[in-house]
């Protein structure tokens, strides 16, 4: 096969291959919406501030760190169809380089931020490339399995508080001013992480790399015949996901000052796919959209009853059985945007 028939492969001449299934929406349609997403998150500090009520920028901080978690799953779940269910590990990954360097006296974010993403890419590579000779039911069931010795792993170091977790001493500091020791500024910090994991995320998924990534996705044996090697876009793929997913453990380490085992579990990873999943998969802002809204479903279904996560269950059910596409599809449907 000529090298110009697989670029014309990938830039869009077989359709069949270079889009997904279903088709996604278009690209000014995902920008606005996700604009708009950014812009009322952006103005919810000072509404707090309005409302005297500091606690709500806590929440959003938290919801914010979990939809830059969910974005990069989506990375590897809607554009590379490979659903991860050891994904949490890389956010415990991220936690942890937070607690372990403060414990030893280093409390730099940028510091910290290099090693998570360090260790989390090195883990994503190791693991990546094992799971990846594997398909179907057999990568769910190593990626578990890689997430739960992660996650036992750390249960086991008790210098670093075993399965109690550990509490941090304090937030983050950057260049040594204690500047994170706000929720505001935190709030911000993390705000601005998601907006450019969003965006790069985007130019990533729309690139050749993306358009590789999604005919692999469709067929990888076509996309071998055209002269591409799946395994190597979606390892790819696997290690930028989970360097994102380390940056978010970054942030969640603190939000909360505490880390623990638990943000490794099997559990979190599901709840990362539900948000995905819930928000329409393969569309980058429906990861955003599903961590918003399954968060804030908790959050509301807690005060009725201590059984909410039966009532959760039930609307999760419901909105995958009569909303095609999660929340963006039918949004998308509700204004009449086709998915091209």
């Amino acid at each position: 096969m000529s090298a110009r028939t697989s670029d014309l492969a990938i830039t869009g001449a077989v359709p069949d291959v270079a889009a997904p299934r279903g088709g996604r929406l278009a690209g000014r349609g995902t920008a606005l919406a996700a604009l708009l997403i950014f812009l009322v998150l952006a103005v919810l500090p000072p509404v707090a501030v309005a409302v005297n009520d500091p606690f709500l920028v806590v929440t959003a901080t938290r919801i914010i760190v979990f939809a830059i978690a969910a974005l990069s799953l989506d990375l590897v779940l809607g554009y590379g169809a490979m659903v991860s269910f050891g994904h949490a590990a890389f956010l415990g990954l991220g936690a942890y380089a937070v607690a372990i360097l403060s414990s030893h006296g280093i409390s730099d974010i940028l510091v910290q931020g290099v090693v998570a993403v360090a260790a989390s890419a090195l883990f994503a590579l190791v693991t990546g490339a094992i799971s990846l000779r594997t398909k179907g039911v057999y990568f769910i069931m190593i990626t578990l399995a890689f997430g739960q010795m992660a996650y036992f792993f750390m249960v086991s170091l008790s210098a670093y508080g075993g399965d109690d977790g550990l509490t941090l001493g304090g937030r983050s500091t950057l260049f040594g001013l204690p500047i994170l020791k706000s929720d505001f500024a935190l709030f911000y910090l993390s705000l601005g992480v998601l907006v450019l994991a969003f965006v790069g995320l985007r130019a990533l998924t729309l690139s050749r790399f993306g358009r590789v990534l999604r005919g692999t996705k469709e067929n990888p044996v076509r996309m071998q015949a055209i002269g591409f090697q799946p395994f190597a876009f979606q390892l790819t793929a696997y290690v930028i996901a989970g360097a994102l997913a380390g940056i978010a453990g970054v942030l969640l380490a603190n939000q909360a000052e505490f880390v623990s085992p638990a943000y490794m579990s099997w559990q979190r990873s599901g709840e990362l796919i539900v948000m995905v999943v819930l928000g329409g998969m393969g569309t980058l802002v429906g990861a955003i959209g599903g961590a918003i809204a399954l968060l804030l479903l908790e959050d509301w279904l807690a005060h009725f009853s201590e059984h909410w996560k039966l009532g959760l269950g039930v609307l999760l059910v419901l909105l995958v059985l009569f909303t095609r596409g999660g929340i963006v599809g039918g949004v998308a449907r509700l204004f009449g945007r086709p998915r091209s």
